[in-house]
């Protein structure tokens, strides 16, 4: 009952403001005005016609009218979500690299530590990255084997593919700097960091020595003591 009213109140405001407009919008004449008790007739005509048609609504019905139209929220987009991870571009320093989580890793992560440790510790933090790249790429190039293990311990001709491995020495790094920038460039060369200074580089060597292959690969970087070679044939 009490929605019914304002209803009602309501649509008499409405015809009120009705009167008010088309009483301002058209020129006022004395002699086609009509009496005021006509106006209240017509008036109360159209109001008992109203509160009919109201009375025969359902309470739900009149509800929705008193409540108005529903505007339906527009869900709030939760950008994060939106935006792609964003992982650190890696840094060629011993800064940098000092500044990541300590590294573990299988045999694999092991081997390339060492290889690392004992053919380039003494090779700026590029030059070291780039042997990894070199390891990294000879497993991936479908003409060595396969594993990062299995690149470095590779024998062939009498000779080992990397030095350390033959030369009868103790494999311990005992050096601890040098050792942790060894796994911390192991670590994020085999988590996929970006092989970015040797252009698929398979091979390297001192500029001290001249190797036989060296006059038939294309050379692709040179970093500090060593140059850089790609073997014709291998993938990528």
């Amino acid at each position: 009952m009490t929605s019914l009213r304002k209803l009602t109140g309501l649509a008499l405001v409405a015809i009120w403001a009705l009167a008010q407009a088309a009483d301002a919008d058209v020129s006022r004449s004395d002699k086609n005005t009509p009496a005021n008790a006509v106006i209240a007739s017509e008036m109360g005509q159209l109001l008992g016609a109203e509160n009919r048609r109201l009375g025969g609504l359902s309470g739900e019905t009149l509800a929705a009218i008193a409540a108005g139209p529903q505007v339906q929220a527009v869900p709030k987009v939760k950008l994060k979500a939106m935006q792609p991870k964003l992982e650190p571009a890696v840094q060629y320093s011993a800064a940098w690299l000092m500044t990541q989580p300590e590294p573990k890793g299988d045999e694999n992560w092991q081997c390339l530590t060492e290889a690392i440790y004992f053919e380039a510790r003494g090779e700026t933090i590029k030059g070291q990255f780039a042997v990894a790249e070199v390891i990294l790429n000879r497993a991936d190039s479908g003409l060595y084997p396969r594993s990062i293990c299995g690149v470095v311990k590779q024998r062939g001709g009498g000779a080992c593919q990397f030095s350390y491995i033959c030369d009868s020495r103790s494999n311990r790094m005992g050096e601890a700097g040098p050792r942790a920038i060894a796994g911390r460039i192991a670590r994020l060369m085999l988590d996929g960091a970006p092989r970015a200074l040797t252009d698929g580089a398979t091979h390297f060597h001192t500029r001290g020595v001249r190797p036989g292959w060296a006059r038939r690969f294309p050379q692709t970087a040179a970093i500090g003591a060593h140059m850089f070679y790609r073997q014709p044939g291998t993938r990528g």
